[in-house]
């Protein structure tokens, strides 16, 4: 079975971006991130309705890193502190070495490639660090955005599931992406 440590919590760096460790101070973004209709159209969680359940979400992400059993990082352009998205790996089974990744940015923020970048930061982490075999996205098939930055890290469908979510009394399908470490391109 695989053994999982986050700690000590490691900071990742790209060309351009710098990913940390949330604090309590990084609030007001991530309450703009989980309020943000458009961001959350396809991810079936309510929309965050004030700072304080911002401050409880980056508390849950804290105790998950502190109890290694998921891992969230801050997305900062470097040399700016400010978080224009967070991207994590959670859904641990280390029983099969399998991981699930999942990651949101700004609007702003979109076409620049930075949500690529990040991914394969995290890629690396995952592969590296935790020694994971395969490493799944979960989808909206409506996501065309999120689909087309998991191809360009070399994540292939494994499966469009029909209607097996319920959020807000619609039933919704889920595609499942996939990468193993063995087909992982640096």
């Amino acid at each position: 079975m695989l053994e999982i440590n986050f700690h000590p919590f490691q900071n990742l760096e790209t060309e351009r971006l710098f990913l940390r460790r949330l604090t309590k101070d990084d609030a007001d973004e991530i309450f703009a991130l989980r309020s943000n209709p458009e961001i959350m159209q396809y991810i079936p969680r309510p929309l965050a309705k004030s700072k304080e359940e911002a401050l409880e979400h980056i508390a849950m992400i804290e105790d998950k890193i502190v109890n290694n059993t998921g891992i969230n990082w801050g997305i900062t352009l470097k040399g700016n502190s400010k978080v224009i998205g967070i991207i994590g790996i959670f859904q641990i089974y280390p029983e099969n070495h399998r991981a699930e990744i999942g990651y949101m940015i700004f609007p702003d923020q979109f076409g620049k490639g930075y949500t690529t970048e990040a991914i394969k930061a995290v890629l690396e982490y995952g592969f590296d660090q935790m020694n994971l075999h395969s490493i799944e996205a979960i989808i909206d098939p409506g996501n065309i955005a999120s689909e087309r930055v998991l191809q360009k890290n070399g994540f292939v469908k494994e499966a469009h599931i029909l209607e097996n979510g319920l959020w807000n009394g619609k039933f919704f399908d889920t595609v499942i992406y996939s990468l193993l470490r063995r087909n992982f391109s640096r």
